[in-house]
């Protein structure tokens, strides 16, 4: 994967080109299942390449700046396609995902997330700081006891 010089990118902070990372989860196999990416977003078309645990893949899709709604193909080089369909609220863009064709391979789906790589890990839940409890709440346990 190489990054290149695009002209006229989005400009929108939830859909920044570049470097993205992010998982997907199957319930046939368990745990998350990390992605790589190198995403272009530029006038509502999304273009890409990445790799995860199946293989190497493709990414040709479109997004909507005004409702943050995205879906894209995901074709694995000589193999089958996923189809994604998710929504970025400025977290990163998670969703589901499912197999196609339907007839060959049955309804099998997941969920996914994935974020530009300069974010931090949005699904990670971090405490920065621990707060003193308001003086209210500590004379209502002194009143109490």
């Amino acid at each position: 994967m190489s990054d290149q010089s695009t002209p006229n990118l989005e400009t929108d902070p939830r859909f920044p080109s570049g470097r993205w990372t992010g998982f997907f989860l199957d319930r046939r196999i368990r745990g998350k299942h990390q992605m790589e990416l190198l995403l272009t977003f530029q006038s509502g078309e999304m273009t890409g390449e990445g790799r995860d645990r199946v293989g190497a893949f493709l990414i040709r899709g479109r997004y909507v700046v005004e409702d943050g709604q995205c879906h894209w193909h995901k074709r694995y080089v000589g193999a089958h396609d996923v189809f994604y369909k998710g929504f970025n609220e400025g977290n990163g863009i998670w969703g589901r995902w499912e197999l196609i064709p339907k007839e060959i391979y049955g309804f099998v789906h997941g969920g996914f997330h994935i974020w530009p790589e300069s974010m931090a890990d949005p699904t990670h839940d971090s405490l920065s700081e621990v707060a003193e409890a308001p003086s209210e709440a500590q004379e209502l346990v002194e009143v109490g006891t």
